[in-house]
């Protein structure tokens, strides 16, 4: 999808198992800031009962407890459909359990690595202590720089490898490790950044448009900015 001419594909993935901490204003914020600037949507909600779509634009996965985490991970992998989509360009914006669940393995409550979708080069544990509280970090410069701000709520510890970049470089709070958070890998993303990191994040949305739709044209600070910054003052 190079043009607005074309109807964006989101694809909400399996809202019943993964949306922790609303993480459905990912979805809305993404499509709101789309339909502003002229690009029809469409909005499609998989649940965990349905094959998951190959031809959608951007997937979105959010974050869940262990137990429907686990659900999550087992059913796109005998689905495939996720990896299909990604193999063949879409991007796809996972946060916290869906950011684990898309990597090469995860940890369950016992720390026992489980397999993961695969479409991003990383592997996740469990830390001796919980990750709580708020996060900000320095986007990746050749992503666009910039600062985000998020919620983080969880004891993973994610270590990025060889084919796969941190998203960014943490400057308060842990995310991946204390000293990077996320990571992406061609137009996948991962984050541990709730929030929901969307609303939260405007920069990133407009991201994930661009990668489907190409250059979009700014919108005024009104929309989102305001938020961005209230948030980030109080983060500091």
């Amino acid at each position: 999808m190079s043009d607005t001419s074309s109807v964006l594909r989101i694809v909400w993935i399996y809202p019943d198992l993964l949306s922790t901490y609303g993480d459905q204003g990912n979805a809305l914020i993404l499509r709101r800031r789309a339909e502003l600037r002229g690009i029809k949507t469409e909005l499609v909600r998989v649940l965990s009962s349905d094959p998951v779509p190959v031809e959608g634009d951007v997937y979105l996965l959010g974050g869940g407890e262990d137990r429907p985490q686990i659900l999550a991970a087992d059913r796109l992998r005998s689905d495939g459909g996720l990896k299909r989509a990604a193999e063949r360009g879409a991007a796809v914006f996972a946060v916290c359990a869906g950011y684990q669940i898309i990597g090469e393995s995860y940890g369950d409550d016992a720390d026992n690595p489980l397999p993961g979708v695969g479409i991003l080069d990383v592997r996740s544990g469990r830390g001796e202590t919980r990750a709580v509280g708020e996060i900000v970090a320095d986007i990746a410069p050749e992503l666009g720089g910039g600062r985000i701000t998020g919620f983080e709520n969880h004891q993973g510890r994610t270590a990025v490898g060889p084919s796969a970049v941190p998203l960014s470089r943490t400057v308060t709070g842990v995310g991946n490790d204390g000293h990077t958070e996320g990571a992406y890998q061609g137009q996948v993303i991962g984050t541990y950044l709730h929030g929901p990191a969307l609303p939260r994040n405007p920069h990133l949305a407009d991201l994930l448009l661009r990668m489907r739709v190409g250059e979009i044209p700014p919108l005024p600070p009104s929309w989102g900015e305001t938020l961005h910054q209230e948030r980030l003052a109080a983060a500091l």
